[in-house]
């Protein structure tokens, strides 16, 4: 009879010594992957809920506008904020400086020319003339989705106070300072200086006030990976351009922002907590488990002590006796690992808050803990068996079979 024959028949005779065993490997194997698996399905729904934040803090940004302020180094803030646009002005060119550069805490550069206005064709109705064109990129990122459509040329884009107070018509040609212009759309209502506002394009802007080539602002979006305030934005900004200076416009997308970063802080605390607890928990449960296998293996081989002596007269080698009861417990230790990653993956996901989620679920899993798991449990178990299998090989049988 082979040895291989021989394991597989005394774990078949011995069945509870077997599933004794091998559900404490279950426990070390499953408690390892339970624990992987619930930190890995909360890192995946932490980047599932960051991701929808950054993606209603963008459609919040798109409507409610920018949040950086680029003017002029000149302009005073007490006339800018009084007349509401500025009075000086810089080259437009600066925002192509800008965009070209290595800058990497602000996005979508939107440069205009803003100028308060009588609209002399509309009974000399006062408005606040605004020139804008598409969004600039900056070069070195992967392009965004713009948080302002261009205006064509052409066109205009009018304010709700102005639409509903001059009777005005998306379709209807209006002239303004001399130029013809299609009223192209109509914003809704926003209770600020917007429903007074009329959008045209930055070039035609420019030429009706007299002001080829030269730009009053750049708006801009602070960006969310810089993790730096207002400060690190005006060094950055005046190492490129030293003749501006910026405004932080406050808006409830700032407030998102905190909201933003106070979820992936309580994220990040949770992670840790749980990582803490795995960092006791999984040492601790492992070696429970290999003290009881080497447990039931020292009583194996007590209980057996006969057996050994009758295959020993028989012709079994010493070398032989070690393999059997070797071979034993890394049959054991592959058992338990398949069961427990099994169990672990279903504890975790259950404790994750996912259940039913397979696709989460899925996600959850990775195949290098059940590779780990083939590897580490049957080591582990022959570990914990190699003394009372040592024990048995060298027993003397005739010894054992003059006391039996």
């Amino acid at each position: 009879m082979t040895l291989a024959r021989l394991v597989f028949k005394e774990i078949g005779y011995r069945k509870l010594s077997l599933a004794l065993a091998a559900l404490s490997v279950v426990v070390a194997v499953g408690g390892f992957v339970a624990i992987v698996t619930i930190l890995r399905a909360h890192d995946l729904r932490t980047q599932q809920t960051m991701d929808k934040l950054e993606d209603d803090m963008r459609k919040e940004m798109k409507r409610l506008g920018f949040n950086i302020l680029i003017l002029p180094a000149g302009q005073e803030l007490d006339e800018y904020l009084a007349k509401d646009y500025a009075l000086k002005t810089m080259p437009e060119r600066y925002v192509k400086q800008l965009s070209s550069s290595d800058i990497i805490t602000i996005q979508h550069l939107l440069p205009s020319l803003r100028q308060k206005v009588e609209w002399k064709e509309q009974g000399n109705q006062d408005i606040i003339l605004v020139g804008v064109r598409g969004e600039i990129p900056i070069l070195h990122r992967n392009p965004r989705e713009p948080i302002l459509d261009p205006v064509p040329k052409g066109t205009m884009v009018v304010g709700y106070h102005l639409y509903q107070k001059l009777g005005l018509s998306v379709g209807r040609r209006v002239t303004l300072r001399g130029a013809e212009f299609t009223v192209s759309k109509f914003h809704e209502q926003r209770g600020d200086k917007d429903d007074i506002t009329v959008w045209i394009n930055l070039d035609e802007a420019q030429r009706l006030l007299g002001k080829e080539g030269e730009i009053n602002e750049i708006l801009a979006l602070k960006c969310q990976c810089a993790g730096v305030g207002i400060g690190g934005i005006q060094a950055e900004l005046s190492r490129i351009l030293p003749e501006t200076q910026i405004v932080e416009v406050a808006t409830k997308a700032l407030a998102r922002e905190g909201a933003r970063d106070r979820a992936a802080q309580a994220a990040k605390a949770t992670r840790q907590s749980l990582e803490q607890f795995a960092a006791w928990l999984v040492p601790l449960v492992t070696l429970a488990s290999t003290v009881w296998i080497g447990f039931l293996a020292f009583g194996n081989v007590r209980e057996r002590l006969p057996e050994i002596g009758i295959l020993r007269a028989l012709g079994l080698r010493s070398q032989d006796v070690f393999v059997l009861f070797l071979g034993r417990a890394v049959l054991v230790g592959v058992l338990g690992a398949v069961v427990g990653v099994l169990c672990g993956l279903v504890v975790g996901v259950l404790c994750s808050g996912a259940p039913g989620e397979l696709a989460r679920a899925g996600r959850a899993f990775d195949a290098r803990l059940l590779a780990a798991a083939l590897v580490a449990a049957p080591l582990l178990s022959a570990a914990a068996s190699w003394l009372p299998a040592m024990m048995a090989a060298r027993q003397d049988p005739a010894a054992i079979l003059r006391e039996g």
